[in-house]
Protein backbone atom coordinates (compact mmCIF):
# COMPACT_ATOMS: atom_id res chain seq x y z
CA UNK A 1 0.00 0.00 0.00
CA UNK A 2 1.14 3.41 -1.07
CA UNK A 3 0.87 6.22 1.48
CA UNK A 4 -0.27 9.28 0.65
CA UNK A 5 1.59 11.88 2.85
CA UNK A 6 -1.16 13.84 3.40
CA UNK A 7 -3.82 11.51 4.30
CA UNK A 8 -2.27 10.68 7.52
CA UNK A 9 -4.14 12.50 9.76
CA UNK A 10 -7.54 11.99 8.31
CA UNK A 11 -6.60 7.75 8.85
CA UNK A 12 -6.14 8.51 12.10
CA UNK A 13 -9.37 10.58 12.79
CA UNK A 14 -10.90 7.55 10.60
CA UNK A 15 -9.52 5.21 13.39
CA UNK A 16 -7.46 3.40 10.85
CA UNK A 17 -3.85 4.97 11.65
CA UNK A 18 -1.28 4.16 9.26
CA UNK A 19 2.05 5.46 9.63
CA UNK A 20 5.16 5.55 7.48
CA UNK A 21 9.38 5.31 7.80
CA UNK A 22 11.32 8.10 7.00
CA UNK A 23 14.77 6.79 6.06
CA UNK A 24 17.51 9.52 6.96
CA UNK A 25 21.11 7.50 5.35
CA UNK A 26 22.89 8.53 2.45
CA UNK A 27 24.64 4.97 2.93
CA UNK A 28 24.05 3.20 -0.47
CA UNK A 29 23.46 -0.05 0.75
CA UNK A 30 20.82 1.04 3.44
CA UNK A 31 18.76 2.64 0.71
CA UNK A 32 18.98 -0.50 -1.49
CA UNK A 33 17.62 -2.57 1.37
CA UNK A 34 14.85 0.30 1.96
CA UNK A 35 14.00 0.24 -1.89
CA UNK A 36 14.06 -3.92 -2.07
CA UNK A 37 11.80 -3.37 0.62
CA UNK A 38 9.23 -1.32 -1.21
CA UNK A 39 9.37 -2.61 -4.02
CA UNK A 40 8.66 -6.27 -2.44
CA UNK A 41 5.80 -4.74 -0.64
CA UNK A 42 4.61 -1.86 -3.05
CA UNK A 43 4.90 0.54 -0.57
CA UNK A 44 5.83 3.83 -0.07
CA UNK A 45 9.45 4.64 0.17
CA UNK A 46 10.00 7.99 2.10
CA UNK A 47 13.75 8.64 2.00
CA UNK A 48 15.05 12.10 3.18
CA UNK A 49 18.11 13.98 3.21
CA UNK A 50 19.60 16.70 5.44
CA UNK A 51 20.75 20.36 5.03
CA UNK A 52 24.32 19.14 6.06
CA UNK A 53 24.24 15.85 4.25
CA UNK A 54 23.13 17.32 1.19
CA UNK A 55 22.89 21.06 -0.18
CA UNK A 56 23.30 23.23 -3.49
CA UNK A 57 27.16 23.53 -1.85
CA UNK A 58 27.53 19.20 -1.57
CA UNK A 59 27.15 19.10 2.20
CA UNK A 60 29.26 16.41 4.25
CA UNK A 61 28.64 13.76 1.26
CA UNK A 62 29.96 15.89 -1.41
CA UNK A 63 26.14 15.67 -3.11
CA UNK A 64 24.04 18.37 -3.96
CA UNK A 65 20.68 17.41 -3.82
CA UNK A 66 20.15 16.41 -7.74
CA UNK A 67 23.05 13.79 -7.12
CA UNK A 68 21.42 12.42 -3.99
CA UNK A 69 18.52 12.60 -5.93
CA UNK A 70 20.12 10.62 -8.30
CA UNK A 71 21.57 8.18 -6.46
CA UNK A 72 18.22 7.16 -5.23
CA UNK A 73 16.80 6.80 -8.72
CA UNK A 74 19.58 4.62 -9.81
CA UNK A 75 19.49 2.82 -6.95
CA UNK A 76 15.95 2.46 -7.50
CA UNK A 77 16.57 1.34 -11.16
CA UNK A 78 18.72 -1.26 -10.22
CA UNK A 79 16.66 -2.95 -7.48
CA UNK A 80 13.08 -2.25 -9.91
CA UNK A 81 11.66 -0.23 -7.50
CA UNK A 82 9.00 2.49 -9.55
CA UNK A 83 9.91 6.09 -8.83
CA UNK A 84 6.39 6.73 -8.17
CA UNK A 85 6.89 4.60 -5.03
CA UNK A 86 9.70 6.39 -3.85
CA UNK A 87 9.02 10.37 -1.91
CA UNK A 88 12.27 12.23 -1.25
CA UNK A 89 12.45 14.70 1.75
CA UNK A 90 14.64 17.53 2.50
CA UNK A 91 15.46 17.51 6.51
CA UNK A 92 16.00 20.82 8.75
CA UNK A 93 16.10 22.61 5.90
CA UNK A 94 17.26 26.09 6.91
CA UNK A 95 20.72 28.50 7.94
CA UNK A 96 22.05 25.76 9.95
CA UNK A 97 24.86 24.91 7.44
CA UNK A 98 26.03 28.56 7.78
CA UNK A 99 25.35 29.61 11.29
CA UNK A 100 28.61 31.36 11.67
CA UNK A 101 26.94 33.87 8.77
CA UNK A 102 25.23 36.87 9.62
CA UNK A 103 21.28 36.10 9.56
CA UNK A 104 20.63 37.65 5.78
CA UNK A 105 24.17 35.90 4.68
CA UNK A 106 22.89 32.51 6.14
CA UNK A 107 19.05 33.12 4.41
CA UNK A 108 20.47 33.53 1.25
CA UNK A 109 21.86 30.26 1.78
CA UNK A 110 19.68 28.82 2.64
CA UNK A 111 16.62 30.08 0.02
CA UNK A 112 18.99 28.93 -2.59
CA UNK A 113 19.60 25.25 -0.90
CA UNK A 114 15.55 25.04 -0.74
CA UNK A 115 15.15 25.73 -4.19
CA UNK A 116 17.58 23.31 -5.30
CA UNK A 117 15.93 20.46 -3.30
CA UNK A 118 12.53 21.29 -4.91
CA UNK A 119 13.90 21.38 -8.39
CA UNK A 120 15.76 18.34 -8.02
CA UNK A 121 12.69 16.21 -6.94
CA UNK A 122 12.27 17.04 -3.19
CA UNK A 123 8.74 17.32 -2.19
CA UNK A 124 8.76 16.63 1.40
CA UNK A 125 10.22 19.80 2.75
CA UNK A 126 10.95 20.09 6.55
CA UNK A 127 11.38 24.20 7.03
CA UNK A 128 13.99 24.33 9.93
CA UNK A 129 15.07 28.12 10.67
CA UNK A 130 15.06 27.82 14.22
CA UNK A 131 18.84 28.26 15.05
CA UNK A 132 20.17 31.59 15.53
CA UNK A 133 23.46 32.83 13.21
CA UNK A 134 26.38 34.91 13.54
CA UNK A 135 25.72 37.13 17.01
CA UNK A 136 22.42 35.56 17.88
CA UNK A 137 20.91 33.26 20.84
CA UNK A 138 21.13 29.75 20.27
CA UNK A 139 17.68 29.01 19.60
CA UNK A 140 15.17 31.55 17.96
CA UNK A 141 11.97 32.81 18.96
CA UNK A 142 9.05 31.27 17.37
CA UNK A 143 7.91 34.53 15.49
CA UNK A 144 11.26 35.03 13.94
CA UNK A 145 11.49 31.13 13.20
CA UNK A 146 8.24 31.29 11.85
CA UNK A 147 9.27 34.72 9.23
CA UNK A 148 12.36 32.92 8.24
CA UNK A 149 10.85 29.21 7.64
CA UNK A 150 8.09 31.48 5.51
CA UNK A 151 10.83 32.80 3.45
CA UNK A 152 11.77 29.43 2.92
CA UNK A 153 8.70 28.39 1.56
CA UNK A 154 8.17 31.32 -0.63
CA UNK A 155 11.39 30.07 -2.41
CA UNK A 156 10.35 26.19 -2.53
CA UNK A 157 7.06 27.58 -4.38
CA UNK A 158 8.72 29.89 -6.77
CA UNK A 159 11.06 26.60 -7.75
CA UNK A 160 8.11 24.59 -8.13
CA UNK A 161 6.72 27.07 -10.21
CA UNK A 162 9.66 26.88 -11.93
CA UNK A 163 10.31 23.50 -12.96
CA UNK A 164 6.25 21.97 -12.31
CA UNK A 165 5.41 18.99 -11.18
CA UNK A 166 3.90 18.05 -7.67
CA UNK A 167 3.10 20.97 -5.18
CA UNK A 168 5.22 20.94 -1.84
CA UNK A 169 4.42 19.33 1.34
CA UNK A 170 6.19 20.77 4.64
CA UNK A 171 6.64 20.24 7.40
CA UNK A 172 7.42 23.20 10.64
CA UNK A 173 8.98 22.52 14.23
CA UNK A 174 12.15 22.08 15.55
CA UNK A 175 12.20 20.53 19.20
CA UNK A 176 13.70 17.84 18.06
CA UNK A 177 16.96 16.01 19.72
CA UNK A 178 20.10 17.16 18.42
CA UNK A 179 20.65 15.41 15.30
CA UNK A 180 22.34 11.84 15.72
CA UNK A 181 21.29 11.59 19.23
CA UNK A 182 22.79 12.75 22.81
CA UNK A 183 26.05 13.25 23.74
CA UNK A 184 25.62 12.41 27.25
CA UNK A 185 23.96 9.78 29.36
CA UNK A 186 20.16 10.68 29.45
CA UNK A 187 17.78 9.74 32.28
CA UNK A 188 14.29 11.48 31.09
CA UNK A 189 13.22 13.80 28.41
CA UNK A 190 10.09 15.43 28.73
CA UNK A 191 7.71 15.80 25.41
CA UNK A 192 6.82 19.03 24.28
CA UNK A 193 4.07 20.84 26.05
CA UNK A 194 0.30 20.85 24.32
CA UNK A 195 0.45 24.66 24.45
CA UNK A 196 3.97 25.33 22.78
CA UNK A 197 3.04 23.29 19.90
CA UNK A 198 -0.27 25.17 19.95
CA UNK A 199 1.77 28.51 19.65
CA UNK A 200 3.88 27.14 16.89
CA UNK A 201 0.78 26.22 14.62
CA UNK A 202 -0.83 29.84 15.34
CA UNK A 203 2.55 31.27 14.74
CA UNK A 204 3.32 30.25 11.36
CA UNK A 205 -0.38 30.01 9.67
CA UNK A 206 -0.49 33.86 10.98
CA UNK A 207 2.92 34.32 9.60
CA UNK A 208 2.44 32.65 6.72
CA UNK A 209 -0.76 34.35 5.87
CA UNK A 210 0.92 37.85 6.09
CA UNK A 211 3.31 36.50 3.43
CA UNK A 212 0.63 35.68 1.05
CA UNK A 213 1.43 32.04 1.48
CA UNK A 214 -2.13 30.51 2.93
CA UNK A 215 -2.01 27.72 -0.09
CA UNK A 216 1.38 27.13 0.67
CA UNK A 217 0.31 26.44 4.64
CA UNK A 218 -2.38 24.53 3.88
CA UNK A 219 0.26 22.01 2.51
CA UNK A 220 1.74 22.18 5.74
CA UNK A 221 1.12 18.14 6.72
CA UNK A 222 3.14 17.88 9.88
CA UNK A 223 4.47 19.43 12.88
CA UNK A 224 7.94 18.07 14.70
CA UNK A 225 7.47 18.01 18.50
CA UNK A 226 9.51 16.01 21.24
CA UNK A 227 7.60 12.91 22.10
CA UNK A 228 10.02 12.01 24.68
CA UNK A 229 12.05 9.67 22.84
CA UNK A 230 16.26 9.93 22.69
CA UNK A 231 18.80 8.07 22.56
CA UNK A 232 22.99 8.68 23.44
CA UNK A 233 25.74 6.86 22.61
CA UNK A 234 25.09 3.74 25.35
CA UNK A 235 21.37 4.44 26.40
CA UNK A 236 17.94 4.40 25.48
CA UNK A 237 14.82 6.70 26.18
CA UNK A 238 11.54 4.61 25.56
CA UNK A 239 8.37 6.23 24.71
CA UNK A 240 6.21 7.00 27.39
CA UNK A 241 2.69 7.50 26.22
CA UNK A 242 1.15 8.68 29.55
CA UNK A 243 3.10 11.53 28.92
CA UNK A 244 1.91 12.97 25.75
CA UNK A 245 -2.25 12.60 26.29
CA UNK A 246 -2.69 16.61 26.20
CA UNK A 247 0.14 17.08 23.21
CA UNK A 248 -1.54 14.57 21.02
CA UNK A 249 -5.46 16.03 21.83
CA UNK A 250 -4.08 19.27 19.93
CA UNK A 251 -4.35 17.13 16.40
CA UNK A 252 -8.20 17.03 16.77
CA UNK A 253 -8.44 20.93 16.62
CA UNK A 254 -5.91 21.19 13.69
CA UNK A 255 -6.52 18.10 11.66
CA UNK A 256 -4.28 18.90 9.01
CA UNK A 257 -1.32 17.89 10.83
CA UNK A 258 -0.02 14.73 12.31
CA UNK A 259 3.29 14.82 14.28
CA UNK A 260 6.79 13.99 12.76
CA UNK A 261 8.99 11.50 15.54
CA UNK A 262 12.32 12.47 15.17
CA UNK A 263 15.25 9.88 16.54
CA UNK A 264 13.17 7.09 17.26
CA UNK A 265 15.63 5.16 16.51
CA UNK A 266 16.42 1.69 18.83
CA UNK A 267 12.55 2.10 20.44
CA UNK A 268 11.09 -1.29 19.04
CA UNK A 269 8.13 -2.08 17.47
CA UNK A 270 5.90 -1.66 20.04
CA UNK A 271 6.99 1.41 21.07
CA UNK A 272 6.74 2.86 17.32
CA UNK A 273 3.14 1.02 17.19
CA UNK A 274 1.97 3.54 20.25
CA UNK A 275 3.87 6.37 18.44
CA UNK A 276 1.79 5.75 15.49
CA UNK A 277 -1.31 5.36 17.38
CA UNK A 278 -1.05 8.41 19.19
CA UNK A 279 0.01 10.92 15.89
CA UNK A 280 3.34 10.22 15.56
CA UNK A 281 3.07 8.98 12.21
CA UNK A 282 5.87 9.87 10.21
CA UNK A 283 8.91 7.76 12.22
CA UNK A 284 12.58 8.62 11.40
CA UNK A 285 15.23 6.35 11.88
CA UNK A 286 18.72 6.78 10.63
CA UNK A 287 21.49 6.07 12.64
CA UNK A 288 20.04 2.96 14.21
CA UNK A 289 19.96 1.87 10.17
CA UNK A 290 23.78 2.24 9.75
CA UNK A 291 24.76 0.81 13.38
CA UNK A 292 23.22 -2.67 12.05
CA UNK A 293 25.07 -2.13 9.14
CA UNK A 294 27.85 -1.94 10.99
CA UNK A 295 27.23 -5.10 13.15
CA UNK A 296 26.79 -7.36 10.35
CA UNK A 297 30.05 -5.88 8.93
CA UNK A 298 31.79 -6.12 11.83
CA UNK A 299 30.65 -10.03 12.20
CA UNK A 300 31.54 -10.75 9.09
CA UNK A 301 35.24 -9.68 9.99
CA UNK A 302 35.01 -11.82 12.82
CA UNK A 303 33.80 -14.81 10.45
CA UNK A 304 36.05 -14.31 7.62
CA UNK A 305 39.16 -14.27 10.77
CA UNK A 306 38.60 -17.53 11.94
CA UNK A 307 37.40 -18.58 8.54
CA UNK A 308 40.52 -17.74 6.61
CA UNK A 309 44.41 -17.78 8.22
CA UNK A 310 45.30 -15.45 5.34
CA UNK A 311 42.59 -12.36 6.39
CA UNK A 312 44.39 -11.78 9.37
CA UNK A 313 42.75 -10.54 12.67
CA UNK A 314 39.71 -8.62 12.26
CA UNK A 315 41.61 -6.65 9.55
CA UNK A 316 37.83 -4.58 9.00
CA UNK A 317 37.73 -3.21 12.40
CA UNK A 318 41.84 -2.63 12.68
CA UNK A 319 41.15 -0.28 9.85
CA UNK A 320 38.69 1.57 11.13
CA UNK A 321 40.19 2.48 13.97
CA UNK A 322 43.11 3.51 12.47
CA UNK A 323 40.93 5.35 10.05
CA UNK A 324 38.99 7.11 13.08
CA UNK A 325 41.68 8.07 15.18
CA UNK A 326 43.54 9.53 12.20
CA UNK A 327 40.62 11.91 11.35
CA UNK A 328 38.77 12.32 14.80
CA UNK A 329 36.52 15.66 13.36
CA UNK A 330 33.49 13.62 13.05
CA UNK A 331 33.61 12.01 16.72
CA UNK A 332 35.94 13.85 19.47
CA UNK A 333 33.37 16.43 19.99
CA UNK A 334 30.75 14.59 20.93
CA UNK A 335 32.56 10.92 22.83
CA UNK A 336 34.19 11.79 25.92
CA UNK A 337 36.11 9.02 28.24
CA UNK A 338 39.55 7.67 28.62
CA UNK A 339 41.20 5.63 26.21
CA UNK A 340 39.83 2.53 26.64
CA UNK A 341 35.68 4.22 26.48
CA UNK A 342 36.29 5.86 23.39
CA UNK A 343 37.42 2.73 21.42
CA UNK A 344 34.72 1.35 22.42
CA UNK A 345 32.48 4.58 21.57
CA UNK A 346 33.77 5.09 17.97
CA UNK A 347 33.09 1.67 17.20
CA UNK A 348 29.70 0.74 19.24
CA UNK A 349 28.27 3.91 20.11
CA UNK A 350 24.34 4.36 19.31
CA UNK A 351 25.05 7.35 17.60
CA UNK A 352 26.94 5.57 15.39
CA UNK A 353 29.22 8.70 14.23
CA UNK A 354 31.25 5.55 12.49
CA UNK A 355 29.11 6.45 9.51
CA UNK A 356 30.63 8.81 8.33
CA UNK A 357 33.47 7.00 7.03
CA UNK A 358 32.11 4.43 5.43
CA UNK A 359 32.26 5.87 2.11
CA UNK A 360 36.46 7.16 2.51
CA UNK A 361 38.70 5.24 0.21
CA UNK A 362 40.39 3.32 3.29
CA UNK A 363 37.08 2.10 4.11
CA UNK A 364 35.95 1.26 1.30
CA UNK A 365 38.77 -1.15 0.57
CA UNK A 366 38.97 -2.97 3.83
CA UNK A 367 35.30 -3.87 3.00
CA UNK A 368 36.14 -5.18 -0.72
CA UNK A 369 38.92 -6.86 0.80
CA UNK A 370 36.17 -8.27 3.13
CA UNK A 371 33.68 -8.79 0.79
CA UNK A 372 36.79 -10.92 -2.15
CA UNK A 373 37.20 -13.14 1.20
CA UNK A 374 34.04 -14.30 2.01
CA UNK A 375 31.62 -13.71 -1.76
CA UNK A 376 31.42 -17.08 -2.74
CA UNK A 377 32.14 -19.14 0.15
CA UNK A 378 29.65 -21.52 1.98
CA UNK A 379 30.57 -21.08 5.53
CA UNK A 380 29.74 -23.35 8.22
CA UNK A 381 26.97 -23.01 10.47
CA UNK A 382 28.67 -23.10 13.93
CA UNK A 383 30.33 -19.47 12.35
CA UNK A 384 27.16 -17.79 11.60
CA UNK A 385 25.80 -19.35 15.83
CA UNK A 386 28.90 -17.29 16.91
CA UNK A 387 29.27 -14.44 15.40
CA UNK A 388 25.63 -13.23 13.85
CA UNK A 389 23.52 -16.30 15.61
CA UNK A 390 20.52 -15.02 13.83
CA UNK A 391 21.66 -15.31 10.03
CA UNK A 392 22.29 -19.00 10.28
CA UNK A 393 19.94 -19.33 6.75
CA UNK A 394 23.35 -17.95 5.16
CA UNK A 395 25.26 -20.94 6.01
CA UNK A 396 26.25 -23.58 3.95
CA UNK A 397 25.02 -21.94 0.38
CA UNK A 398 27.42 -19.70 -1.73
CA UNK A 399 28.01 -16.55 0.16
CA UNK A 400 26.75 -12.98 -1.13
CA UNK A 401 28.18 -10.74 1.45
CA UNK A 402 26.13 -7.27 0.62
CA UNK A 403 23.02 -9.69 0.99
CA UNK A 404 23.73 -10.37 4.51
CA UNK A 405 23.97 -6.59 5.16
CA UNK A 406 20.85 -6.05 3.65
CA UNK A 407 19.01 -8.70 5.38
CA UNK A 408 20.06 -7.10 8.74
CA UNK A 409 19.55 -3.76 7.92
CA UNK A 410 15.87 -5.16 6.46
CA UNK A 411 14.88 -6.48 10.04
CA UNK A 412 14.89 -2.91 11.13
CA UNK A 413 13.04 -1.89 8.91
CA UNK A 414 10.85 -4.72 9.02
CA UNK A 415 10.19 -3.50 13.03
CA UNK A 416 9.09 -0.10 11.57
CA UNK A 417 7.02 -1.73 9.18
CA UNK A 418 4.93 -3.44 11.19
CA UNK A 419 4.34 -0.35 13.60
CA UNK A 420 3.26 1.44 10.31
CA UNK A 421 0.29 -0.88 9.95
CA UNK A 422 1.98 -2.39 6.42
CA UNK A 423 3.18 -5.68 5.12
CA UNK A 424 6.20 -7.20 6.27
CA UNK A 425 8.88 -8.81 4.03
CA UNK A 426 11.87 -10.84 4.67
CA UNK A 427 14.27 -11.24 1.91
CA UNK A 428 15.04 -14.78 0.90
CA UNK A 429 18.73 -16.12 0.71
Amino acid sequence: MQINLGEMGSLRRNGTPMGITSVCSAHPVVLRAALRYGRATSTTVLIEATCNQVNHQGGYTGMKPADFAAMVYRLADEEKCSHEQVALGGDHLGPNPWRHMSPEAAMEEAETMVAAYVEAGFRKIHLDASMGCLNEPAALDDTTTAHRAARLAAAAEAAVRKVGGQLPVYVIGTEVPPPGGADHVLTTIEPTGADAARQTIDIHRKVFAEAGLSDAFSRAIGLVVQPGVEFGNSNIIFYDPSKVGSLSQILISEPQFVFEAHSTDYQGTAALSQLVNDGFPILKVGPELTFVLREALYALDAIASDFSVTYGDRPLFAAMEALMSDQPANWNRHYHGNDDELRVLRHYSLSDRIRYYWSTPEAQTAVERLFAVLRGQRLPLPLFWQHLPSAGQFADTPLDPEAVLIWRVTRTLSAYQNACGLQQWSPTV
